[in-house]
């Protein structure tokens, strides 16, 4: 049953809830979790998961959601997932902790994109949703935000070192986000008064002591001025210790780091370059894309005029440009797995080589006389392969591999040194992509 990955859209901004709270072990499991269903299926306006996993994946029931609880349970707890087949995409977790005291019941929950929630009416139903959760369980802390948005605040963390975050977890207001549940332990840690009465949106004080604040009505527009300038205000108002203006500036620079930048990348490298920025946190893709704009890749210069080729030193021609297609099956070989389009020996294959090699930092990671002695003659000739079968090219061969070319119209390149260059550093897998070299010798094969 295929859901629909994240990874399949166009790369957006989500709406990320999390929820942490506790739950009743005293009481027969599903009808302790029932409620939290009855809401989700009641409110979850347009975005309704339909498939759950747990060992395997099922259509969503109430009888598959207890069977999935079963299979994953353990002595620590037990966590299913949630997902859609359709537009829009979902990801939601369920996690049940066991040995705490209380028993812990955590949700994370994420939709993408975030625009679905530039409505009114279905941001109420989603706060409705997380209200009537926050009253029926017990409640830490619950919130709805930008998932860019709450990556660049620093959450969970918040600057804290990894064990000082999971010790205290939010024990004080470090963040105020779209839509909030401050538990009990939270609003008297503030102030009951002082909580309730923040300039928002939505304040609104819950049967067991929690306090559900929303800051403005929708939330896709959080990053506006007026939406910053309430999300200041409320978090000026709950810390009296924190500064407005210092507040209102640094969600303003927030809002300026997630404005869209149009990309502007220099062509021979732009495929390289989207799929790279696709794959960098939310928050810091705008960054790259800037920072890729400006970006122009050396000239490749491993070719030579054909009137001053390197003639064939090698007696068998045809034995060598045997043993170049063997070379070639070793990068399949070693990448077929995670690249099948390797086996293409395409324009399209090498930019997926090439994003295989930056995304797994392969010139750091692997051992420098490995790369040299293996990787190296193995991409140099699947260079060669893909140039002869799609330009025309042919071999000439000789003994050195560096030597080794391939003829292209009224150029001959060197796909071996290019190769070399390739795999000196991760940063040389940008400026000696083999992407590039591509582009240039199909320009001039004519």
């Amino acid at each position: 049953m295929k859901v629909l990955e994240f990874e399949d859209l166009k790369a957006e901004d989500s709406l990320l809830l999390t929820f942490d709270g506790a739950f009743d072990t005293q009481a027969a499991l599903a009808s302790e979790l029932e409620p939290l269903f009855q809401m989700l299926e009641k409110y979850a306006d347009g975005w309704m998961p339909d498939v759950i996993e747990g060992k395997r994946r099922r259509k969503y029931a109430r009888a598959a959601i207890w069977k999935a609880l079963e299979e994953q349970r353990h002595e620590r707890g037990t966590t299913i997932g949630f997902y859609r087949t359709n537009w829009p995409a979902l990801s939601m977790t369920l996690s049940l902790y066991f040995p705490t005291t209380p028993p812990k019941l955590d949700i994370l929950l994420k939709v993408e994109p975030l625009s679905f929630f530039a409505e009114e009416e279905r941001c109420r139903q989603l706060v409705e949703l997380v209200r009537t959760w926050a009253s029926r369980y017990l409640i830490s802390h619950a919130l709805a935000h930008g998932l860019a948005d709450n990556q660049l605040s620093s959450a969970p963390n918040f600057g804290r070192e990894m064990q000082t975050s999971i010790r205290d977890g939010f024990d004080k207001i470090y963040e105020v986000s779209w839509l909030n549940v401050f538990g009990p332990k939270l609003v008297e840690a503030v102030g009951r008064k002082r909580m309730l009465s923040t300039p928002a949106h939505r304040v609104e004080e819950l049967p067991n002591g929690s306090v559900l604040l929303v800051l403005w009505p929708t939330a896709a527009d959080f990053a506006s001025d007026e939406a910053r300038e309430a999300q200041a205000r409320a978090h000026a108002h709950l810390r009296p210790d924190l500064d407005f203006d210092t507040l209102l500036r640094t969600l303003r620079e927030r809002s300026a780091a997630l404005a869209p930048v149009e990309p502007r990348f220099h062509p021979d490298v732009a495929p390289i370059l989207s799929r790279v920025v696709d794959s960098v946190a939310l928050h810091e893709r705008q960054r790259k894309i800037a920072e890729f704009n400006t970006y122009q890749p050396p000239e490749p210069d491993e070719w030579l005029p054909s009137e001053s080729a390197l003639p064939p030193d090698i007696g068998d021609p045809v034995r060598a440009r045997a043993h170049y297609g063997d070379l070639a099956e070793h990068l399949v070989a070693l990448l077929h797995s995670k690249v099948p389009s390797v086996f293409d020996a395409s324009p399209e294959s090498l930019t997926d080589v090439d994003f295989h090699f930056w995304q797994e930092e392969f010139p750091r990671v692997f051992e420098r006389e490995h790369i040299d002695a293996h990787a190296v003659p193995a991409i140099g000739a699947y260079l060669g392969e893909v140039l002869v079968r799609h330009l025309g090219g042919q071999w000439i061969p000789r003994q050195k591999l560096e030597e080794a070319q391939v003829l292209v119209g009224k150029r001959v390149w060197l796909p071996f040194v290019r190769a070399g260059r390739y795999m000196r550093s991760c940063q040389s897998l940008l400026d000696f992509s083999l992407t590039q070299l591509y582009r240039v010798a199909e320009r001039h094969r004519s």
